[in-house]
């Protein structure tokens, strides 16, 4: 840095340091314009950093017009430096002009040698662009280049082994000085002799943009005299720009470049997302920390500890204000012994685990996520360019009240309300285009199909996805359905089609649902495979219902259904023969979720005009399945269970089916089979072992028949049987075979000595809680209360209570009593 030649600013990219320098070199110097690293394309962009709707962070967001794909950000922060000059500029009426590489030639050159996300070190880390998911380049070919980071080498040659460490006593923790540019002439004096040792550190992509900012330096130089130009830029590249190079070798470099049509705008950006942890690599680990650092007009770390105590108290813990100061004279006792000039994060961090936290992870990992970190979400003018896809999307945003947030949280929409309504149809809507912005979750209180629960957060990198998304068309209606069409046609299954169909309907697509149909109906006539047919129907099922809650008409729809179900019921039964092992299971998963569709097809949505009784004809069949011998012993199993949950079936006859299949004639791993069938599948199989003796005492009576050559093959699938199982029908299974069978054959009877279970009322043990009910109810005379008795005399709040304990699995119990080879179980 030359007195008579341009003022060059090195900084840090995110820096509070190097902000708070900007400002007050920039006050100092009172240049007539101010040059800073960045897109030339977003100079229109500019004067929007001035307005009231602008809040950081922010990022540039370029993208190529006819592949809105290939895109790059450049983040700005409160602390970075270049929005501190931009803003500096602005308030000052001086013109600001951006000077890096121009974004058309950053996205053409997107997948060559160097990165797209500007990798040159800490001190240049935000100055290219971050590459959006996708848009990584690929590894160099050629030769193993190593990459050099600046910051890391001085913290090294100072003695750190931390670089953010070493930057927060170089720079952040330095009182202000009377030269405003002492901080750049050292930055200045480092840097060269790095790139005297080093060159381009590994960044050869960094020549040609080097060259390109000289080009622009010398214009503004011309223009507005030598003395009157500032340039704000990452430290690494002031030698370069102080360099006297030809300008006719710099406009050989930037010669010939490719380049794309690019758009520029302003998106939104995150605290998150200018950490490492975010993905990007914008520089920082700690922006919630460096935004601290920069806003706090004094006492920094008191002003943190104080935020912290404010956070954990929210979430209930006590923190006292003697906490807090303890934890300030903590970290700054560390700072002293660690030969610090002050606290850092570190040394604070340090002081809340072992103060505030009480030596624990768990609170600290929040301050981590709030504080060091942060959640903040920035914003933008609605001025701002944008794809009409995103300023529809905004639209429905406002109407509907559904605001971007940057945190995830959980949103019950209830489809009987219009507003909720219109919310779900919006999500829907931008998951088919591919923008994630609602991922749907499993509800609370309700599983009825007029209630949806969505996990929402808004990720930058969904500007892109909007951008993308424009090609399908300019609003969210007609691009969501102008996707839909194409995906119909471009299906490769039957199965792809249906869930479309469903997505349909939850979208609100009318005008898609011909075009979907048509393709279904086509694929439905071609596919022979039951397997496929059985995986259809449901999500064709479920779309009737969706159909139904939000007024869709589905006459097509449900005809459709009714024509697959019956091919279904064709086709089953010889398709259940002759299975192996994992093809049985895969079909008496298609079993079970037939008979959900068909339950629903015939008694939610009523059956189709002309199909007749589904839910009898779907009984027949699984009557034919049960009986079967050449049908996997699975999906007989199964079929005998589901006629028996229908009451197709009485407790007599499938105890007589089970007796027949645990017969000693049928193989071991057959009845096994069977019993998964019938037994598994979570539909409360421990529920009716526990109360129907007769079922259980089969199945006691079997297992204990199982010779020992045998065993080792049964016990992993009656492993996983049981399993199942809640853990309190296990424990009463085993506590039951346990203690044998009672009067075989009588339900009455089955749990007849265990807790719960007896003949008769005990009166001893249901008297002695009438005090205690007195005394809640006000009814019981003073000195009357007496501490409850339990029917063999004892006092205490254990009286009467059963010592016995159960066993943790019934297969565990009925082993342990037989021959101890068996007792595995």
């Amino acid at each position: 840095m030359t007195a008579k030649g341009p003022l060059l600013l090195g900084v840090r990219h995110h820096g509070p340091g190097s902000a708070r320098a900007v400002r007050a070199a920039l006050t100092a110097a009172r240049p007539r314009t101010v040059l800073i690293e960045g897109p030339p394309e977003a100079d229109p962009l500019i004067p929007l950093a001035a307005d009231r709707a602008m809040r950081p962070p922010v990022a540039l967001l370029a993208h190529a017009v006819d592949e809105p794909g290939r895109s790059a950000f450049w983040p700005l922060a409160e602390f970075s430096p270049e929005w501190v000059a931009l803003r500096w500029a602005l308030e000052h009426g001086v013109p600001a002009r951006f000077i890096d590489l121009p974004a058309a030639h950053t996205l053409a050159q997107e997948g060559q040698a160097d990165d797209e996300a500007d990798t040159d070190g800490e001190v240049d880390a935000a100055g290219g662009a971050d590459a959006a998911e996708g848009t990584d380049a690929a590894e160099e070919t050629d030769a193993v280049r190593v990459r050099v980071d600046p910051l890391a080498v001085l913290a090294d040659a100072a003695g750190y082994d931390d670089p953010e460490r070493w930057w927060e006593d170089a720079v952040e923790h330095q009182g202000r000085t009377e030269d405003a540019l002492a901080p750049f002439a050292a930055l200045d004096e480092a840097m060269t002799a790095l790139r005297e040792t080093y060159g381009d550190g590994g960044h050869p992509r960094d020549l040609v943009r080097e060259a390109y900012m000289r080009i622009q330096l010398r214009a503004a130089v011309k223009e507005f005299g030598e003395s009157s130009v500032a340039v704000v830029c990452g430290a690494w590249h002031v030698p370069a720009l102080r360099e006297r190079t030809p300008l006719a070798a710099d406009r050989a470099l930037v010669r010939g470049l490719p380049r794309v049509k690019a758009d520029v705008t302003w998106v939104p950006w995150t605290h998150r997302r200018l950490s490492r942890a975010g993905g990007y690599g914008a520089g920082i680990e700690s922006p919630g920390w460096y935004g601290h650092l920069f806003t706090a007009p004094d006492r920094p770390v008191e002003r943190w500890l104080t935020e912290v105590a404010g956070l954990l108290r929210a979430e209930d813990r006590i923190v006292s204000s003697a906490d807090v100061i303890e934890a300030v004279r903590l970290a700054e006792t560390l700072a002293v012994l660690r030969g610090r000039p002050l606290p850092g994060l570190t040394e604070t961090l340090d002081a809340v685990r072992a103060v505030l936290c009480e030596g624990s992870e768990v609170p600290l990992a929040l301050v981590r996520d709030r504080l060091v970190v942060g959640e903040v979400l920035g914003r933008v003018p609605e001025s701002a360019p944008a794809v009409p896809l995103q300023r529809d999307l905004a639209r429905h945003q406002r109407r509907l009240r559904l605001k971007p947030e940057p945190s995830a949280r959980e949103a019950g929409l209830d489809l009987r309300k219009e507003t909720d309504a219109g919310r779900s149809r919006l999500l829907h809507r931008l998951r088919l285009l591919g923008i994630g912005w609602g991922e749907p979750v499993g509800g609370r209180g309700s599983t009825g199909t007029f209630r949806e629960t969505w996990r929402l957060r808004w990720e930058p990198e969904l500007a892109v996805r909007v951008a993308e998304a424009g090609v399908w068309g300019t609003t969210v209606l007609t691009a969501a359905t102008a996707k839909a069409e194409a995906e119909a046609l471009s299906a490769r299954g039957l199965a792809e089609v249906t869930a479309l169909a469903e997505r349909c309907l939850r979208a609100g697509l009318p005008d898609a649902l011909p075009v979907v149909m048509r393709v279904l109906v086509d694929r439905a006539a071609l596919d022979t495979d039951v397997g496929h047919l059985a995986q259809a129907l449901p999500a064709l099922v479920r779309s009737l219902r969706y159909g139904d809650v939000r007024g869709t008409d589905t006459g097509a729809l449900a005809e459709v259904a009714g024509g697959l179900a019956e091919r279904v019921f064709v086709g089953l039964p010889p398709a259940c023969a002759a299975l192996g092992a994992e093809a049985a299971a895969e079909m008496r998963r298609h079993v079970d979720a037939v008979h959900g569709a068909v339950t629903l097809l015939a008694e939610g949505t009523g059956p189709p005009p002309g199909r007749g009784d589904l839910r009898g004809r779907w009984h027949e069949v699984l009557r034919v399945l049960s009986a079967r011998d050449t049908c996997a012993g699975i999906v007989r199993g199964r079929a005998v269970r589901l006629l028996l949950d229908d009451g197709e079936l009485t407790e007599g006859e499938a105890a007589r089916l089970m007796g027949l299949v645990l017969s000693p004639g049928t193989p071991p791993a057959d009845a096994a089979a069977w019993i998964e069938g019938f037994l598994g599948g979570g539909s409360g199989g421990g529920m009716l072992l526990v109360h129907d003796e007769r079922l259980r005492g089969l199945v006691d009576d079997w297992l204990t028949a199982v010779p020992d050559s045998a065993f080792d093959d049964v016990l992993p699938l009656l492993r996983r049987t049981f399993a199942a199982y809640e853990t309190g029908a296990r424990r009463t299974l085993g506590e039951l075979v346990r203690r044998g069978p009672g009067a075989r054959g009588s339900a009455e009877h089955a749990g007849a000595g265990l807790p719960g279970f007896g003949d008769g009322l005990d009166t001893g043990r249901a008297d002695a809680v009438l005090p205690v009910l007195s005394l809640l109810l006000g009814t019981a005379a003073e000195g009357d209360a007496r501490r409850p008795r339990g029917h063999d005399g004892r006092e205490g709040p254990d009286a009467g209570a059963d010592t016995d304990a159960g066993e943790d699995a019934g297969t565990d119990a009925a082993a342990g009593t037989h021959e101890e080879g068996k007792a595995v179980t």
